[in-house]
């Protein structure tokens, strides 16, 4: 199981579009994640947003639940 079996190419969204997403949807039924560095993440992150640093998300990717949908900033 790879990166691509979590992650489907769709069109980027803008930070509204994301917004938007996130007020419509209860956050059990997706995936949150905050790829930036540790020092970004502590300085500020979207409220319930796992912490999985982009240079660790090959190795860290079966944290995530792939049935459903992922967020990645």
């Amino acid at each position: 199981m790879g990166l691509r079996d979590f992650f489907k190419p769709v069109p980027t969204w803008s930070a509204d579009q994301v917004r938007e997403f996130l007020k419509g949807q209860n956050p059990a039924e997706f995936n949150l994640v905050d790829v930036r560095e540790p020092s970004e993440y502590e300085k500020e992150h979207l409220p319930g947003a796992r912490h999985i640093p982009l240079a660790q998300l090959a190795r860290r990717i079966r944290e995530l639940d792939r049935e459903k949908p992922t967020i990645a900033y």
